[in-house]
């Protein structure tokens, strides 16, 4: 019991017990503060990696427009052409004779 003074006992009983409940408090209000602070950084990081996720899509999608469309813009009646005049040409005969001398080099 608490040294005897000119208060009444029941208002010293008061002030301290309101006193250790204030101190009782503190840690879980601390740990509850804590748990807050790390749901509210976690989800701000799930955020910040769905948001670059789609940013990534979007450069992805932005690539494969421009690869297509660079596919669709070759000129493919010149590339006919370069073709069939190849065919045309006397190159098989060349590479045959040129094996030919490389055979008979050795």
């Amino acid at each position: 019991m608490a040294t005897p003074t000119a208060v009444n006992d029941q208002i010293t009983d008061a002030v301290t017990q309101a006193n250790v409940k204030v101190l009782a408090d503190a840690p879980a209000l601390s740990l509850a503060h804590v748990f807050q602070t790390m749901a509210q950084s976690t989800g701000l990081s799930f955020q910040n990696a769905v948001t670059a996720q789609q940013q990534l899509n979007v450069a992805a999608q932005a690539a494969t427009v421009q690869g297509v469309s660079l596919l669709y813009t070759v000129d493919t009646a010149a590339d006919a052409v370069a073709t069939s005049k190849v065919g045309m040409s006397d190159l098989p005969t060349a590479i045959a004779s040129l094996n030919a001398a490389v055979a008979a080099g050795r």
